[in-house]
């Protein structure tokens, strides 16, 4: 387990209800989420799409810190399209996630560098790191279409 040195921010949150129609909010106010099950009718979201948000945002920041360090001039296209699975393993809920990254226009060698990099970087990759099942796909030529998914 690693103990924070410095703790550089806290995130302050607070749940009613769950998933089952309840809200979440930022103690700053500036999120405020109602909650649904997921697959189930509703105008919410659901934790795992708050963890797929939050782990792209976080990932992509990783990977500009990974650049940065090795002089890559990144893409403006650049994107991470989060998927995380909800599922049963020995009728235990559980997760499981992919990191679809496209880097369009860089060498595949170096995209996967980078993509190598930012999961030793990025602290949602660390947290889950021998934990659930993580699978990172890199494109450095084409950018997937998140309005066809």
């Amino acid at each position: 387990m690693t103990k924070l040195e410095k703790v550089i921010y806290t995130a302050k949150a607070r749940t009613t209800g769950g998933r089952d129609n309840g809200t979440s909010r930022t103690s700053d106010g500036r999120l405020v989420v109602n909650l649904s099950v997921p697959g189930k009718p509703g105008t919410g979201t659901n934790p795992e799409q708050l963890l797929a948000v939050g782990w792209s945002a976080c990932f992509l920041s990783a990977i500009k810190i990974v650049a940065s360090k090795k002089r890559v001039v990144l893409p403006a296209e650049l994107t991470i399209d989060a998927e995380v699975d909800l599922g049963l393993a020995n009728g235990v809920h559980g997760l499981a996630a992919r990191l679809n990254v496209n880097l369009p226009g860089l060498e595949p060698a170096v995209a996967q560098m980078l993509v190598e990099g930012a999961h030793q970087t990025c602290p949602y990759s660390l947290a889950t790191h021998g934990n659930i099942e993580v699978v990172t796909n890199v494109a450095a030529s084409n950018p997937v279409d998140v309005a066809r998914l």
